[in-house]
């Protein structure tokens, strides 16, 4: 297959503050309408300032349907990262995603590739995984030279690429207990707008706490130092009952009530 056919089976869209309204964001694009994709789009709008990349994969799915929205990557440098982490000097995945039948294809690297080109002249890129939450998987990036550098009970993981021996390893901001000794009573949810789907789950969680006569509160983390130094690594989301984690993942209501009856 020629190189130009080739790349009319795809495409990656650098989106900036001239063309972010064309394309949108790509998670929950389906329901623009709802709060958690709108704060989500004024969420990217804020953090182009900062160096934030957002690259949208687009397959061409044929003559009727054209070129639409299969993936992406989001990527910033460390200092403004949304994650619990140090690392100086390098860029910052926050998510990587390809969907359904496309995944497979080599698209993941071909998004990776566009960091890793972008963060040239820096230490390197460095990426929070976990099998257990929404963030990527390791996998991938294992398979392009990253190397593990750093981990966090319960099941966090920070990999890094090097472009130097020469360059500081990213590491995990450490979480002192005394920030969770305010939070000892009730839930309390921890939720950014770096996520649209949290918006949603966070509501979910003050419902059932209402229903169950439990107190609870909802702590917006509204800038990027707030999320490097909550009192959770994921820096995202996080669920808290009586000091303690009950979950970094969104929750649906009977789970929640399942938990709740057993503590």
């Amino acid at each position: 297959m020629s190189k130009k056919s080739h790349e009319s089976e795809y495409k990656i869209v650098d989106l900036n503050e001239t063309n972010i309204d064309e394309y949108g964001a790509f998670c929950l694009q389906s329901k623009k309408n709802t709060k958690g994709y709108k704060d989500k789009f004024e969420w990217i709008k804020k953090r182009f300032k900062e160096g934030l990349r957002l690259k949208l994969l687009l397959i061409n799915e044929g003559a009727k349907r054209g070129f639409r929205a299969r993936g992406f990557i989001e990527y910033i440098p460390s200092e403004y990262a949304w994650r619990g982490i140090n690392a100086e000097g390098y860029m910052f995945i926050h998510c990587i995603w390809v969907v359904g039948k496309n995944k497979g294809h080599g698209y993941g690297t071909k998004l990776l590739q566009q960091c890793l080109n972008d963060a040239k002249g820096m230490n390197g890129v460095a990426v929070m995984t976990s099998e257990k939450t929404w963030l990527p998987k390791k996998d991938l990036f294992v398979k392009n030279g990253f190397e593990k550098v750093d981990s966090m009970p319960p099941y966090f993981e920070l990999y890094a690429k090097r472009f130097s021996e020469k360059a500081p390893l990213p590491k995990f901001n450490p979480i002192p207990k005394s920030r969770l000794e305010k939070y000892a009573s009730g839930i309390t949810v921890f939720k950014s707008n770096q996520c649209p789907y949290l918006n949603a789950s966070a509501n979910v969680v003050a419902e059932i706490a209402k229903q169950a006569n439990i107190s609870w509160r909802i702590e917006h983390i509204k800038s990027c130092k707030e999320a490097q130094n909550s009192v959770h690594p994921y820096g995202t989301f996080c669920i808290l009952l009586n000091g303690k984690v009950l979950t970094y993942r969104p929750i649906g209501k009977k789970d929640l009530r399942d938990w709740l009856s057993k503590t």
